[in-house]
């Protein structure tokens, strides 16, 4: 067993150095294998069932997470939970949502930026993403996980270099009919909606809009400081379908 593993995973890191983007495909590969095997999947047996899974949930996710009320009271403790809790999800949908965001948006972003500097990049606004919703909800005891405030800066960037790219939407309204439009159209109308949604949404359990608000201005600020307004680049379209799960 332990030797198929190994095999498994030497073709995995071999495909991974083989793409353009290797970055990011490893990103998506360790929120993954963090989220299978921590207790929010439902499949690791050690984590028990029913009152104690869901106990061993809410551990997991105070342990890995940021807890603003305990980041600013024991911050030298809980500096690095801002970091950790890129790679912790929720559930499915959350992971699932997150990772095709990263997909259809990183590989371009990461050939264009490099594979170090787009690696620093994710961390660096994911982190002040999280850091900014924390110092907005400074009493709050909920955990908060997730790459959403990382993506939403890979978003903001892509945007900035890419803005005439065309990304496929799938729209409720319209009976999810997918229509492409260039990303400077798509783009800036989600982030309108973080935006609005921030504005309503309570310090209770929930999607953390005001990380991807942050997280899409350091993205977008970022690129535009580092490349300049003659560097955007004519990009062929993303590569997969945007589904209407937000980062």
């Amino acid at each position: 067993m332990i030797s198929q593993w190994s095999t498994a995973a030497g073709r995995v890191l071999r495909a991974v150095r083989s793409t353009s983007a290797p970055m990011t495909y490893g990103l998506i590969a360790l929120c993954c294998l963090f989220f299978v095997l921590g207790p929010a999947s439902g499949l690791t047996p050690g984590y028990g069932s029913g009152e104690a899974l869901l106990g061993a949930q809410r551990a997991y996710f105070a342990r890995w997470g940021v807890v603003p009320a305990e980041l600013f009271a024991r911050p030298v403790r809980d500096a690095l939970t801002p970091a950790t809790a890129l790679f912790v999800h929720g559930n499915w949908v959350h992971l699932l949502g997150n990772m095709l965001f990263l997909f259809v948006f990183g590989t371009m972003t990461e050939e264009r930026m490099g594979r170090v500097e787009f690696t620093l990049f994710y961390v660096g606004c994911g982190y002040l993403a999280l850091l900014g919703y924390a110092a907005a909800n400074a009493a709050s005891g909920q955990s908060l996980v997730g790459a959403s405030g990382a993506i939403s800066a890979v978003l903001g960037a892509f945007l900035y270099l890419f803005p005439r790219a065309r990304v496929t939407s799938l729209l409720p309204f319209l009976f999810f009919l997918p229509l492409r439009f260039p990303a400077w159209v798509v783009l800036p109308f989600w982030a309108a909606l973080q935006w609005a949604a921030a504005g309503r949404a309570s310090d209770g359990p929930g999607v953390a809009y005001l990380a991807h608000v942050v997280g899409f201005g350091l993205g977008f600020g970022y690129a535009w400081v580092r490349y300049g307004r003659g560097t955007r680049v004519k990009a062929a379209p993303a590569q997969a379908l945007e589904g209407e799960n937000q980062p």
